[in-house]
């Protein structure tokens, strides 16, 4: 018992207090609590409205499947889904190549990095709305600045809101437009992670500059590309509001992407919140596997 007493005497002085132990749970519970109130109880309820159906917004009526089973027999629907995939598959494409070679620039830049990093930045704290609704003046066949560029170095005068094929070429631009900055500012901080002592060992073994980004750089940049892949293709699968004011999802319903296709059936007459809920269910299905899929990709290539 004597030689017990002073051990047990110490366990119970090593005990944190209980103010301490829960000083962090309350730190983080207003944080917690608007993100349920704000996100989890939101998607909650819109998974419940995806089995109703309202002709009018306020009676609903339990269908069970219906509105599932409507809305993948819609072709409207399908060509929704092949005009996302497109502007997605390219908007990736276009933004990660894009922004890897600004952010290569800008790592090689010794002087006035901070201006040019904080100009190509400043599209990102535009609004989106008002990004539609300048490019879309800039865009116009007749009179946009674009155009006239381009008429004067003999490229003539496309067709950029009026022709569909051109439609989802130009929302694709903008669409890099917008995030360019923000993907190259986090490409630009993991090429600042690389070891510098690489690239010296490298020039002393006679490396050109290109061979030393393509066996140095690109290999040591992938996990940060990845998050860059990733970011852009919630950001693809979620995009709206640029493209409904430069468009307005045309010309011919093109440019009509997923959100555009829940907005209009949540809030343009005949309502469907069912059918709204039931597009937007499957749209969260669909970011959630491809994200998912180019997690274990991306932990695949890792590893190698």
């Amino acid at each position: 018992m004597t030689t017990l007493a002073p051990q047990v005497g110490r366990q119970r002085s090593r005990r944190r207090p209980t103010s301490r132990t829960l000083a962090p749970y309350l730190f983080v519970f207003p944080n917690m609590l608007i993100f349920a109130v704000f996100t989890i109880w939101p998607a909650i309820n819109g998974l419940n409205l995806s089995f109703y159906d309202s002709s009018n917004g306020r009676t609903f009526r339990p269908v069970g499947t219906e509105n599932y089973t409507s809305i993948l027999s819609d072709a409207e629907f399908w060509a929704v889904v092949r005009h996302t995939a497109a502007f997605t598959i390219g908007f990736v494409a276009l933004s990660t190549a894009v922004a890897t070679a600004l952010a290569l620039m800008l790592h090689a830049q010794r002087r006035g990095r901070g201006a040019l990093s904080a100009a190509y930045f400043l599209p990102v704290l535009i609004s989106p709305v008002v990004v539609g609704i300048v490019w879309r003046a800039a865009l116009d066949r007749q009179t946009g600045l674009v155009n006239q560029v381009l008429s004067a170095v003999g490229l003539g005068q496309p067709g950029w809101l009026v022709e569909p094929s051109l439609a989802i070429v130009a929302i694709i631009l903008v669409g890099t437009w917008i995030h360019l900055g923000f993907y190259a500012m986090i490409l630009l901080s993991g090429l600042q992670s690389i070891d510098t002592s690489l690239y010296e060992a490298a020039k002393i073994d006679g490396s050109t500059p290109w061979q030393s980004i393509r066996l140095i750089t690109l290999p040591l940049l992938r996990p940060t590309m990845m998050v860059v892949i990733i970011l852009a293709t919630i950001a693809g699968f979620q995009a709206f509001d640029f493209i409904y004011t430069l468009t307005g999802g045309g010309p011919v319903r093109a440019t009509t992407l997923m959100v555009q296709y829940i907005y209009e059936n949540g809030f343009s007459y005949p309502i469907a919140y069912g059918l709204a809920s039931a597009a937007a269910v499957i749209l969260f299905v669909v970011v959630f596997v491809v994200t998912f899929v180019n997690y274990v990709i991306g932990r695949r290539s890792e590893a190698i």
